[in-house]
């Protein structure tokens, strides 16, 4: 009788979700079962639509930085940007290798919506968009002021508020000032914000001592120098 209860349970372990079924009719247990299927998982464009605020390749290579901009003649179009395997941005004279994979990643974050800043601007004139600080009053006490993109000459009190785009990064200080990334003050109030060259860029961390492979080599033969240096200048050798 034990070897065959020893063969159902072994059976039952072999079936899809068997030990799932098994826990979630325990009582006082709550589990559920979960199956995800590739093809039920929703598919991301090859290629992205643009932004207002990357409306086409030099843009795109400009804010990502790392010199990328001078590659910039390579790619005639925006679907090529996006469509070029590893080995075609090498023959493309993309180097080095961390240079295209860096690229290649920051492709995958575009069609994801992980824009860097200025991402969710609406409009934008010539790769400059005006950012202005809009008050709204909640009650007798309370008011929340928020930075707003509008469109050149427009008051942000003439936009109805449905339509206006609140921006990420910025925020405002006091009663009109407004603080955040790469923003620069208007005469007439408000700030502007322009594509700028490594405005979404990441930054490599500074290597210290040869990095982490070469930093006990490094100090040990940095040690080795001093302590000859020393013995040098006291006189032995």
């Amino acid at each position: 009788m034990n070897s065959f209860r020893v063969s159902s349970a072994l059976g039952l372990l072999s079936r899809p979700c068997a030990a799932s079924s098994i826990i979630t009719s325990a009582p006082g247990l709550r589990a559920q079962a979960r199956w995800v299927h590739r093809d039920s998982l929703p598919k991301l464009p090859l290629v992205p639509a643009t932004i207002p605020f990357v409306p086409d390749v030099e843009t795109f290579l400009t804010l990502i930085g790392r010199d990328l901009k001078q590659y910039a003649n390579k790619f005639p179009t925006w679907e090529a940007l996006f469509t070029l395997t590893s080995e075609q941005l090498r023959e493309l004279g993309v180097e080095p290798p961390r240079t295209r994979r860096y690229l290649i990643q920051w492709r995958q974050k575009f069609r994801e919506g992980r824009f860097g800043i200025g991402g969710d601007l609406k409009h934008v004139e010539n790769g400059v968009a005006i950012l202005k600080p809009k008050e709204v009053v909640k009650d007798a006490l309370t008011r929340e002021r928020f930075v707003v993109n509008v469109p050149p000459g427009t008051n942000p009190d003439s936009i109805p508020a449905e339509e206006l785009v609140r921006v990420r990064g910025f925020k405002v200080r006091g009663i009109r000032t407004i603080i955040g990334p790469y923003a620069l003050a208007m005469k007439n109030g408000g700030v502007k914000l322009q594509v700028t060259e490594g405005m979404w860029e990441d930054k490599r961390g500074h290597k210290v001592d040869g990095g982490e492979r070469r930093r006990a080599e490094v100090r040990f033969k940095r040690g080795v120098a001093e302590r000859k240096a020393l013995r040098e200048k006291q006189g032995y050798y």
